[in-house]
């Protein structure tokens, strides 16, 4: 493990050299929650609340989901598709370790400089300027804990399964960006899986997206409750599990039929 823990510290301070882009990212990611402010404000207009939640729920629901948001986001599926495209693939493929969990590691490091100097300070400049609640009990905040680490490799597995598919179509960008809208829409980041008609809810309930978003944002603002909580971090669970059925298999069939484009 030694060589994968060094892998999160080296992508880690590649992204502190850098870290001026997330400082402008922070602005951004504040400018979007108060767009999302006044448009959830001006849909209440004046409810208590829709759906059970309250408009300081909402309020915060948002501003979690887009800070939580820095912490779980990646573009491995882009760095995977464009190093097969280079033929760079092929090097890494002797070296050793194994590829496809390298680069969940370095997603990792990425993720653990962006909660330090993104989510966190971000999520603090938030809370000053908009009503935003937190809550007082521990285990609310442990369970949010495990959530988001769910989010994180459910999101990163996803980004995997998007990216050795560049082996089979050799490009993928086309994919890779929907992927991106598709997560954004159904993971519960844009409008709350709650506020979806019962059949989309339903649909939705096979796959995995509403586990890197929604979940840990209804545990945040309480809207999950006992048993409500215990299920939503097994659905995450059993995802994160599941996932690497498919990952594997892509994977053993990627390397059988590897084209080295270029030459």
């Amino acid at each position: 493990m030694a060589k994968y823990i060094e892998m999160i510290r080296v992508r880690f301070l590649m992204m502190l050299a850098y870290r001026t882009n997330y400082y402008s990212g922070i602005l951004i990611y504040s400018i979007n929650i108060g767009a999302y402010y006044f448009l959830w404000n001006a849909i209440y207009g004046g409810k208590e609340s829709i759906e059970g939640m309250s408009v300081t729920q909402m309020t915060t629901y948002v501003a979690v989901s887009w800070m939580a948001r820095a912490f779980y986001f990646n573009n491995i599926d882009r760095e995977i598709a464009q190093e097969i495209k280079e033929g760079k693939v092929a090097v890494e493929f002797i070296r050793p370790y194994h590829y496809l969990f390298m680069k969940m590691m370095q997603a990792l490091g990425e993720g653990i400089f962006r909660f330090a100097f993104f989510s966190v300070p971000g999520m603090v400049i938030v809370a000053l300027i908009f009503q935003i609640t937190f809550s007082v009990n521990l285990s609310t905040w442990l369970y949010f804990g495990v959530a988001i680490v769910f989010s994180f490799i459910i999101n990163t597995q996803i980004n995997l399964l998007t990216g050795v598919l560049t082996f089979f179509f050799f490009n993928n960008d086309g994919l890779i960006q929907a992927k991106r809208v598709v997560i954004d829409l159904f993971s519960g980041l844009l409008i709350p899986i709650s506020f979806f008609p019962m059949w989309a809810q339903h649909v939705m309930g096979f796959f995995p997206f509403q586990a890197i978003s929604y979940i840990p944002s209804m545990i945040f603002t309480q809207s999950f409750v006992g048993q409500e909580i215990v299920k939503a971090i097994l659905f995450q669970g059993v995802w994160a599990i599941v996932l690497i059925i498919p990952i594997q298999i892509l994977w053993l069939l990627a390397k059988k039929q590897l084209i080295v484009q270029g030459g």
